[in-house]
């Protein structure tokens, strides 16, 4: 017998766009009518209609017992439409997907709640509707309500919970009622961190139980940390399938490209009364020979900045700002720290910034960099909110000094002129 969990063959789902239903004019109908055959024609050419599109299409994978696998793509991938489709929530278009054992599904907060009824209620219809019968859900009703952290609220209908009360016990009551397979889609971002924490330990615990879960999230240091294998789906297809960190490695990679062929080097701040004379052109970073948009915690690597002189400058200086997504500023780097001034002449002229261990969690990471006049006070050029690098899982520890205006004031650099 198979020791597969789930098994999809062919899955394909597509969904018809609505669109605004308005009074027709009969001089409406007979545009309409005019128009059929021309969309008659691009329907043929296209093998397409108006107003189809494919949330999934021949997607084709077997995860097996016990496994813990992650699901990441960007918004819109089809992430959400395949665990409703195992869920048995709709229905796919063409192909199928077999689910063996008892599954339970976190995909929006509050899913299968009642909220007329109070939490008390609502832990006894969910796991009446896994299939629990009353005694097993009463032997884990207390375990469930303390993980929730809702004692004082468990007798008071739903409907006047907070989200992330709601979230909780909705979390809860998946985990603790031992599902076989357990899909938690992006809702985890509701809680607070340390409920994140809880959470993601839970499923790993369930995991090491051998019993099957399946996480959607978009937060790749989770993933890598959870799970032992990964899809990654894109525009509705499946583009890998296989180990968390190749595929994670692989889904970086093109979405770092993506960014950066659409924006450009980034937003540029100048000041429009000043004719500069130097640029920045092109930011990356690379391990010494090759460009690594990601990297492990803890690894060192360089930052390359190319600029282009109309006239030459003398004594400028170089700052690089790193933000997390949020803005916040976590890394700040000075080369006034290192005794290190710009000079050059006209032409084209590279910087590399050497950086050894820098010790900053896995993420997502922006930067700003500037070209300036002896301070930061005035600038020949700013780059705002380019998108640098990813860290992934986890590395050395080092030391770092907190600056006053925030981030690590990391001087454990070499900067180059090339």
């Amino acid at each position: 017998m198979a020791d597969f969990a789930i098994r999809a063959e062919g899955l394909s789902k597509r969904y018809r766009l609505s669109k605004t239903v308005r009074y027709n004019a009969l001089r409406d109908v007979l545009t309409d009518a005019m128009k059929a055959p021309i969309r008659a024609f691009k329907t043929r050419s296209n093998g397409t209609a108006d107003g189809l599109i494919w949330a999934l299409k021949d997607l084709s994978f077997e995860i097996k017992q016990g496994d813990a696998v992650g699901i990441i793509g960007r918004n819109g991938a089809g992430k959400s439409t395949l665990l409703k489709i195992l869920s048995r929530i709709t229905a796919p278009t063409r192909g199928y997907a077999r689910v063996r054992g008892r599954l339970a599904s976190l995909l929006e907060v509050g899913t299968g709640f009642h909220p007329e009824l109070s939490g008390r209620e609502n832990i006894f219809l969910n796991g009446a509707i896994l299939g629990m019968r009353k005694r097993e859900i009463a032997r884990k009703f207390d375990a469930i309500v303390a993980f929730a952290e809702i004692d004082k609220f468990v007798d008071t209908p739903v409907k006047y919970y907070s989200s992330g009360m709601y979230v909780r016990l909705a979390f809860s009551v998946a985990a603790h009622l031992e599902p076989d397979i357990l899909l938690v889609d992006e809702v985890l971002a509701v809680g607070d961190a340390a409920f994140q924490r809880k959470c993601l330990g839970k499923m790993g615990e369930t995991s090491r139980e051998g019993r099957t879960v399946l996480f959607v999230s978009h937060n790749l240091g989770a993933m890598s940390a959870l799970t032992r294998t990964c899809v990654y789906i894109h525009r509705g297809q499946l583009m890998d399938f296989g180990d968390t960190a190749s595929v994670v490695q692989r889904y970086l990679v093109e979405n770092s490209s993506e960014q950066r062929s659409v924006g450009g080097v980034g937003r540029f701040r100048r000041d429009p009364n000043m004719e500069t004379p130097v640029r920045i052109s092109r930011v990356w970073v690379n391990d010494g020979s090759h460009e690594i948009p990601i990297l492990e915690m803890g690894a060192c690597f360089s930052i390359s900045i190319e600029v282009e002189a109309i006239s030459s400058i003398q004594g400028a200086n170089v700052s690089v700002v790193l933000k997390d997504i949020h803005g916040q500023r976590i890394v700040v780097l000075f080369s006034w720290d290192n005794e290190f001034a710009l000079s050059i002449s006209p032409g084209r002229h590279g910087i590399q910034i050497d950086i050894e261990g820098l010790p900053i969690t896995p993420g997502r990471y922006f930067a700003d960099i500037g070209l300036n006049q002896t301070t930061i006070t005035r600038s020949y050029d700013v780059i705002i909110d380019y998108p640098l690098l990813e860290i992934v899982n986890h590395g050395r520890v080092a030391q770092w000094l907190d600056r006053p205006w925030g981030g690590i004031h990391w001087k454990e650099v070499q900067w180059k002129l090339r």
